[in-house]
């Protein structure tokens, strides 16, 4: 096995460890993060009805990719989601890190949400 598929690998371990964790399947949405090079996405997931509830990503048309820093695009992408969590008044989410590190462009996000008054 070559030393990128057992990086691959560990991380999807890790990731269905963190899901597991997190103890409040479908009681709660589940704010989702995925982070490629380039961009970031966040996703609200209802898990009971296995639906997408919203999103936002650095992809969206009306984002502005000008900014300085990824971890700034972070900060946008966060008050962005934030706003429409705001918007189908949901007070409580649970935070999926998804095997990612809770620290940097991750970390971002979720302040910036938390800023906006979402309890996660």
């Amino acid at each position: 096995m070559s030393k990128m598929n057992s990086r691959r690998l560990s991380w999807l371990k890790k990731r269905v460890r963190t899901k597991h964790s997190l103890g409040t399947f479908g009681k709660y949405p589940r704010l989702v993060v995925f982070k490629s090079n380039k961009h970031i996405y966040g996703q609200l997931i209802d898990d009971i009805g296995c639906k997408t509830l919203l999103s936002a990503s650095t992809m969206d048309k009306g984002f502005n990719k000008k900014t300085d820093t990824k971890t700034k695009q972070s900060e946008e992408i966060g008050n962005v989601l934030g706003e429409k969590i705001k918007k189908t008044k949901i007070k409580k989410i649970v935070f999926d890190r998804n095997g990612y590190r809770f620290h940097g462009r991750v970390k971002a996000i979720v302040e910036s949400i938390r800023d906006k008054g979402i309890e996660i």
